[in-house]
């Protein structure tokens, strides 16, 4: 995107960050969003917002009423009135521990539309009541809208209104998809796989305790986590046919739900050892990004940069959360703990990603050890020192790593739990390349 079109809206973050930022750092900002990081505009501005103080919802005009299929999926303040067609409560993790959510659908008399509740011990809302939601704002994901209700939503219950629509508006007919073909958004589908663990987990839901059943469940094309809301007996090692489940997200990995109108049946599958079952998925980084995410995934790529953070790092001995001259954002003024770590771009020519890389993986990476770090920092006067050295002896270096492949406001990351060095055959691939350029001619 040129700077010509984002003149719009450097002029409004200026006017909400009230002086916090000058323009040029602004539009520096912008750049690394957009152009490094590979985020859509509305999630490079609220990155920034946040990351500057600003108001992270970006609303400087009044709220607009709007109807469900009128909604473009970049409104920050918008007004609707609609019916709830289906919720459910769940908790997340994020980086400031677990958080209770709710999510599902609404609906009006022009369409339905998926929606996050990011303050569900707030609204407190029911399934098939009518409601005026005010100050939402939208994003698409996937190329389909979603309506979040944030810390500044309001929300009114209107028992007097009818909209006049029925109470379930989405099919119940269901179509088969593969594990990697999951994508969030998805309703009644119908998936077949080996259930490779499974175990009960409580949650509190709309105030009252519920045990539901979570796991993962595999097929030859990848595994993913299912949450069962109903007890169906389910144990390890066997073969299911899920129906009418629908898919949601977290962070771009998408987790199956087995729902109230969902069925189970066991089924007779040859999924046997030399399908790989179970084993990690390898996909190209341009998969990834299509999809948003993925569970137990490995890539194969270049190094191509160390990101800030990299080297010998210091974290709070409490919740293991880097730090910065010594003062824990949750834990006040602390003693830290050496760390070792690399935030590694790797770039596979289909796309890039993120890959963080913890102590262990990082040492055997690199050949320097914790100690041999610390004493390296303490022997010079350059506080990158590690970071450096580092770089010399990994940038240029083909990778093969493994983890959960995440996204959000700043890209895609893999979380490796699995890492090694990898030697490409030059060759191989050159032939490889002259084979597909052969067949496009």
């Amino acid at each position: 995107m040129e700077i010509e079109e984002l003149t719009p809206t450097i002029e409004e973050m200026k006017r909400v960050l009230e002086g916090k930022i000058d323009e040029s750092t602004l539009i520096e900002e912008l750049n690394t969003y957009l152009n490094v990081y590979k985020v859509s505009l509305e999630a490079a501005k609220r990155g920034i917002l946040r990351k500057y103080g600003g108001d992270s919802g970006f609303v400087t005009a009044e709220s607009i009423n709007k109807k469900i299929d009128a909604l473009e999926g970049n409104e920050q303040n918008v007004d609707l009135l609609a019916r709830v067609v289906f919720i459910e409560d769940r908790e997340i993790q994020t980086k400031n521990g677990p958080r209770n959510i709710s999510s599902g659908i609404l609906g009006d008399d022009t369409g339905t539309v998926p929606f996050t509740s990011w303050e569900s011990g707030k609204f407190q809302l029911e399934k098939g009541v009518t409601y005026l939601f005010k100050n939402l704002y939208a994003k698409t994901w996937n190329e389909k809208v979603q309506i979040n209700l944030g810390s500044r939503a309001e929300v009114e219950r209107k028992d007097d209104v009818n909209l006049g629509m029925p109470e379930r508006t989405y099919s119940y007919s269901s179509h088969e998809a593969k594990v990697s073909e999951l994508r969030e958004g998805m309703s009644s589908v119908t998936v077949t796989g080996k259930i490779l663990s499974v175990g009960p987990k409580e949650i509190t839901s709309r105030g009252e305790k519920k045990t539901i059943y979570t796991g993962i469940l595999a097929d030859e094309t990848g595994k993913v986590e299912f949450s069962a809301w109903e007890d169906f007996g389910l144990s390890d090692e066997e073969v299911i046919q899920v129906k009418n489940a629908y898919v949601r997200a977290w962070r771009g990995i998408p987790q199956l739900n087995i729902g109230d109108r969902s069925e189970i049946s066991r089924v007779d599958d040859d999924f046997d050892d030399s399908m790989g079952i179970g084993e990690s998925s390898i996909k190209s980084i341009g998969e990834l990004i299509e999809v948003g995410g993925g569970l137990d995934i490995t890539v194969l790529g270049c190094v191509v940069d160390l990101r800030a953070g990299s080297g010998l790092i210091k974290r709070c001995p409490e919740c293991n959360r880097s730090v910065f001259n010594d003062e824990c954002a949750s834990h006040g003024r602390i003693v830290p703990v050496q760390d070792l770590r690399m935030k590694a771009v790797i770039d596979d020519g289909s796309g890039a990603l993120t890959a963080i890389i913890n102590r262990d993986i990082s040492e055997a990476l690199s050949g320097i050890t914790l100690e041999e770090a610390v004493d390296m920092a303490r022997s010079s006067l350059d506080s990158d020192a590690v970071s450096h050295r580092m770089e010399e002896r990994i940038i240029g270096r083909w990778v093969k790593a493994r983890g959960n492949a995440i996204s959000d406001e700043y890209g895609l990351m893999l979380i490796c739990r699995e890492a090694s060095l990898d030697q490409l055959d030059v060759k191989a691939e050159a032939e490889k390349l002259l084979k597909e350029l052969e067949v496009m001619m």
